[in-house]
């Protein structure tokens, strides 16, 4: 009997373990398209509804976002700026998570 709840307190274990590890890479993809997406869709949002002045704040991602502008081409370049920043975020996000892990599941 002792040797079957040995058994079984080893495979939760694992299973346990195998769970809390996060892949960086896939969430740094997620995050880097929700980004890029967010940023695509807003811009073309506004190019599509016009006005007098188009987007006055999210023109300010021009300042940050070398070659940015609200318009239908700046919209891919915005797309490419938030990819990259989503991906870098969500790659250093599940890095640092599976560290925390690691730490705290040591023996």
């Amino acid at each position: 009997m002792s040797s079957t709840i040995k058994k079984a307190t080893t495979e939760s274990e694992e299973l346990f373990n195998g769970i809390l590890v996060l892949n960086a890479k896939i969430f740094g993809v997620t995050l880097g398209l929700l980004t890029g997406l967010l940023i695509f869709i807003a811009t073309n949002w506004l190019v599509l509804k016009g006005g007098a002045t188009v987007g006055p704040n999210l023109q300010l991602l021009g300042q940050y976002f070398i070659g940015y502008r609200v318009t239908f081409w700046g919209s891919f370049i915005g797309f490419a700026y938030g990819f990259l920043l989503g991906f870098l975020c969500g790659a250093l996000i599940g890095w640092l998570y599976n560290m925390i892990a690691h730490l705290r599941n040591k023996p």
